[in-house]
This record gives structure tokens, C-alpha cells and sequence, in this order.
């Protein structure tokens, strides 16, 4: 399978699949992720988390589809492929973890970038590779790219092709954060963890406000707020975060 998908507790773990391939994505690769990112809807999965197999987390698409005759076309591999993952990533009603173990190239940068946690093994690095064969960046990325690192670094990186290394990630703001090797499975994996054990609803509420902060001015985002935190505080998760602060407990949250 080009993708591997099991349920750990309340965590849905999708790692991509290809790892002769770098783990680039053809069509098969790409309508599987979409399945599974469907199935991640399930009440029973309060995280998502996202990695590699082998080398790589992903070097993009697959060239050897683009330029095969028969294969989808570039059209396609946009407004099937691509954009519909980006799409679902950045609606789905949960924390996505991008947790990326290498190379993270093309399509595949722009998708980890999309997600609400990016995080990175040291040995990890980044390339906007479109320019070099003559493409513009996309899955998301004129869009998440210049709003993470700021309009200069991202225009630079985009024309140019730099590689640009983990640590390098982190400092301009591309990442949540950078393990070392050894510990990273281990500390990604903490992360979400850590995430499935939260007020689910209400961060999916975090996550719808923070969207709308893209496009709503300030003046609009505050009456977004208003509403969000209304729906918030109607939930199972408030009264037992309340409850427990009060007890001076542990909260036990139930992502509802």
C-alpha cells in the first residue's frame, strides 16, 4: 500500500508509503490520502498525524506521472490530487500533526506546511523545487508559505529552489519545532498525544478561527471570536475544564 493507516487510541496515523519514491505522490497515492483523511471524520480520532516512511516525508508529485502520456495532466493533478488534500486538512474537525522525518519537497512541503502542527526530525529539510523545472509552488503554498516566513524569505525561496535546512525552518517560523534524530518519533508521536487527549471541539474551533483570520479584519474577527467562544463554552469539554479547575484535578475531556 502507498499509504499506511491505523487508529492508536484516539489517534489516526497516516504515514506515506513509497519510500523508493521518496514517497512522491502518483494518483493512487493521492486519492488513498483523500480516503483517509475522510475516515479521520470519525468521532473516535481526536488527532491526525501525518509522516514518512524511510528517507523522506515526501519529495512532491511524481514526475514520471506528469509526463506520461496517459497519466492525469497537470489540470488534474491539481483539482484532484492536491487541492482536495489541502481542503481537507485545513476542514477537518481536529488537530492535524505534520511530523516530518526528511526531505519535504514540492507538494509535499506545501502539504506538511498546511497542516496546524508541523514539526521535524534535525535532519530534516525543505525545498520549493517548482522553479526548477519551470512550475509555479502549489497545494497551498503561495498561500501558507509567505504567511508563516513573511512575504521576502518565501518569494526567495519559492524563485530560487534553496534547500533549506530544519533548523533553519524553525527560526524563520516555518515549524512548531525541530528533535534531534533519536527522540523525534518519540517527541512528534508525545505531541500528538498530547492533542488527543484535549478538548477536541474546541480546538476545531481554534482551528475555524484562525481561518477566518485569513480573510475577516479585525473588526470581524472579534465578532468571530464572540461567536466561537459562545459555541465553545456550550460544550461537554468547558464544563469539565471548569469542573476540574475548580476540584484543582485533572481534566478528562471526551472531544465533546
Amino acid at each position: 500500500m502507498s499509504i499506511l493507516f491505523e487508529q492508536i487510541n484516539h489517534i489516526a496515523r497516516i504515514t506515506l508509503n513509497r519510500p523508493d519514491k521518496l514517497n512522491s505522490f502518483d494518483r493512487e497515492m493521492a486519492l488513498l490520502l483523500q480516503d483517509y483523511l475522510d475516515q479521520c471524520k470519525d468521532d473516535s480520532i481526536r488527532c491526525v498525524y501525518i509522516t514518512g516512511n524511510g528517507k523522506a516525508f515526501s519529495a512532491g508529485q511524481d514526475l514520471a506521472e506528469v509526463t506520461d502520456p496517459n497519466g492525469p495532466g497537470m489540470n488534474r493533478i491539481l483539482s484532484e490530487h492536491y487541492n482536495p488534500i489541502v481542503i481537507k486538512i485545513r476542514e477537518l474537525k481536529k488537530p492535524v500533526v505534520s511530523a516530518i522525518n526528511g526531505v519535504a519537497a514540492g507538494a509535499g512541503a506545501n502539504i506538511a506546511l498546511c497542516c496546524d502542527i508541523a514539526v521535524a526530525a534535525e535532519s530534516a529539510s525543505f525545498i520549493q523545487a517548482f522553479s526548477k523545472i519551470g512550475l509555479i509552488p502549489d497545494s497551498g503554498g503561495t498561500f501558507f508559505l509567505p504567511r508563516l516566513i513573511g512575504w521576502q524569505k518565501a518569494s526567495a525561496i519559492m524563485m530560487l529552489g534553496d534547500k533549506i535546512d530544519a533548523t533553519t525552518a524553525e527560526r524563520w517560523g516555518m515549524l512548531y519545532r525541530v528533535f534531534p534524530d533519536e527522540q523525534f518519533a518519540a517527541a512528534s508521536w508525545q505531541i500528538a498525544e498530547t492533542l488527543s487527549n484535549m478538548p477536541t471541539t474546541g480546538l476545531a474551533y481554534t482551528k475555524k478561527g484562525l481561518q477566518w483570520g485569513f480573510t475577516h479584519t479585525m473588526y470581524e474577527q472579534l465578532q468571530n471570536e464572540d461567536k466561537l467562544q459562545q459555541w465553545a463554552a456550550a460544550t461537554e469539554d468547558f464544563k469539565e475544564g471548569v469542573a476540574a479547575f475548580i476540584e484543582k484535578r485533572k481534566p478528562q475531556f471526551i472531544g465533546k
